[in-house]
């Protein structure tokens, strides 16, 4: 479904990915976990074309469902994201405009994709906002981002990009500014995506913990590459690189036991 061709990534001179290749199909969940700076972020935006800094991908392709990513139009782009690829963002609420309710934006973004009255859309809004463990979704159609907390401008961009059940969901960091039931409460819904409509998921985290969880393959990256891959029961039990092996040595332990 979504697959990276022996990718490298520059901003100007300097290389953030290098030789990256990945084949993700329907329903799999793939995890990208390393360090800040190890090209995790980069692999993710470079699918939606929103490579910041001038970006470029200087090798190799990127295609959805047999397609090239790298030389797409604006209104093919408009069409694609947001529907059949979506990404939830690390600070989803710094995408927000803060002169617009949550409510106008949501709107929006709906009938962006599918024509339809504003009544329904909004309903359509208020019902994502509530399985995103938001109960007073009305309130919040109504507010401006900065009257939201942080967690809170969190699930609203999280709920819109699981609208409308995307084939491939691009999630960097999801659930960093939430709190931990919140947090499970979001990794539920996102593995329900898998479930009922067979979405692929490629999860950026720090978090081996979410990792191992969600994830049907980890890939372990530092520097721009990818220093150890496999399913999750070797990466977890049989890791390839002391690099791994010391990622999972730094996750807390309780009672001499590690939650990974």
């Amino acid at each position: 479904m979504l697959c990276y061709d022996n990718v490298s990534i520059a901003y100007g001179n300097a290389p953030a990915l290098l030789d990256f290749s990945l084949e993700v199909s329907q329903g799999e969940i793939v995890a990208l976990v390393g360090e800040s700076g190890s090209g995790k972020t980069t692999a993710i935006r470079a699918v939606m074309g929103l490579l910041s800094g001038g970006g470029q991908v200087v090798k190799g392709d990127i295609l959805f469902e047999g397609r090239s990513l790298l030389n797409m139009s604006l209104t093919e782009w408009r069409a694609l994201r947001g529907g059949p690829i979506s990404m939830i963002f690390q600070d989803s609420g710094s995408m927000l405009n803060p002169i617009r309710t949550i409510g106008s934006q949501f709107i929006e973004y709906i009938r962006a994709h599918e024509p339809k009255p504003k009544k329904e859309a909004w309903a359509e809004g208020r019902v994502m906002l509530e399985r995103m463990g938001l109960p007073h979704s009305q309130t919040i159609m109504k507010s401006y981002p900065f009257q939201l907390s942080g967690g809170m401008r969190q699930r609203v961009g999280i709920a819109m990009a699981m609208v409308f059940q995307p084939r491939v969901l691009l999630a960097d960091e999801p659930t960093s500014a939430l709190d931990v039931t919140t947090q499970s409460q979001i990794v539920r819904r996102m593995m329900a995506l898998r479930e009922e409509y067979g979405t692929a998921i490629v999860l950026v985290t720090h978090n081996l913990g979410m990792a191992a969880y969600m994830a049907d393959r980890i890939l372990v990256m530092t520097r721009g590459r990818v220093v150890d891959a496999g399913d999750r029961e070797q990466i977890l039990k049989r890791p390839d690189t002391a690099y791994t092996c010391e990622l999972l040595e730094a996750v807390p332990s309780m009672r001499g036991k590690r939650y990974v």
